[in-house]
């Protein structure tokens, strides 16, 4: 396998519960595991629950060994919220989060680490040096800011996040007079586009610091793109591949498996060749139609 690949496209989170039904295969596979399944298809995957706890290095290194079969594979992770949202940067928490994807780290398995800022973080002299912050605390890692705030597109924000080695997360977000537009800034060596949909919902507002709790009725983003969404995306991500070292193209439009077939969609249109999907809904990939309700699993190998 070509372990030079450029651009990875992949999906947030690998355990939705909605997937069970709707992506993984039935009959399942004696042994069955979904990380493993994921990625014999997709190239990255974005650890989400490291938002909500700190994990263990047993369990990063076990992630890594499911994922050990694509050599083209990379993660990203997305940081705590005690960091991003709390602000608490206390050392021994620092040095607790980092021992648990060290692993990663080791085996050179993880592309990214992603801070995601809430909605209402904007560019103030106070949060440039709370950034700046986190970019010491965690100088092991490969940082990327998603910040959903178009104060962050003024040159002088920029520029910090240059001047500090931080990548930009280029958003597809529901559109706002505040939101970052989508747009194709390279700041490091490391490209990333995260795409929620202009219509991703209270889904989407679970990471602002006023509403952000885990609902365990959550059904998750139901904004599926079309073949047209994401072909306005194509130039960007070509400008991003043209400069940077590495690309991370991440759907995050969870509900129903939506952002899987999204990713072997832009998969296949980056040039990818054909999906290899063995199912009946693999079709699915090559045309601009959601997965139905209730329709037989994305990858059901019964079909």
């Amino acid at each position: 396998m070509n372990t030079t690949l450029s651009v990875r496209c992949g999906v947030s989170g690998w355990t939705h519960a909605s997937w069970e039904r709707a992506v993984y295969p039935r009959p399942r596979a004696r042994g069955f595991h979904a990380l493993d399944f994921l990625a014999g298809r997709l190239d990255t995957l974005e650890i989400d629950s490291t938002f909500y706890q700190f994990i263990r290095p047993e369990l990063a290194r076990l992630w890594g060994a499911q994922a050990g079969h694509n050599g083209q594979f990379k993660f990203t992770a997305r940081l705590h919220r005690q960091f991003t949202h709390e602000r608490q940067l206390d050392a021994a928490s620092v040095a607790r989060f980092t021992q648990g994807l060290q692993p990663l780290l080791d085996r050179g398995q993880l592309g990214a680490l992603l801070m995601q800022m809430p909605s209402s973080f904007r560019f103030t002299s106070e949060n440039r040096d709370f950034l700046i912050q986190l970019r010491r605390a965690f100088s092991a890692f490969p940082l990327v800011a998603e910040l959903r705030h178009a104060s962050w597109t003024v040159d002088e924000a920029i520029g910090t996040l240059v001047d500090y080695r931080i990548g930009f997360c280029n958003l597809e977000q529901p559109r706002t007079l505040r939101a970052t537009p989508p747009s194709s800034r390279l700041t490091t060596q490391v490209g990333y586009v995260k795409l929620y949909g202009a219509s991703a919902g209270p889904a989407f507002a679970e990471f602002d610091d006023r509403t952000a709790t885990r609902n365990g009725q959550r059904t998750g983003n139901g904004h599926f793109f079309s073949l047209a969404e994401m072909d306005a995306w194509l130039p960007r991500i070509e400008h991003l591949r043209r400069f940077a070292g590495e690309v991370y193209v991440v759907f995050a439009n969870d509900g129903e498996g939506k952002s899987v077939v999204n990713s072997m969609q832009m998969q296949s249109l980056l040039g990818g060749g054909p999906v290899a999907a063995p199912a009946r809904h693999a079709a699915a990939a090559h045309h601009d139609t959601a997965p139905a309700a209730g329709a037989p699993a994305l990858f059901d190998l019964a079909a």
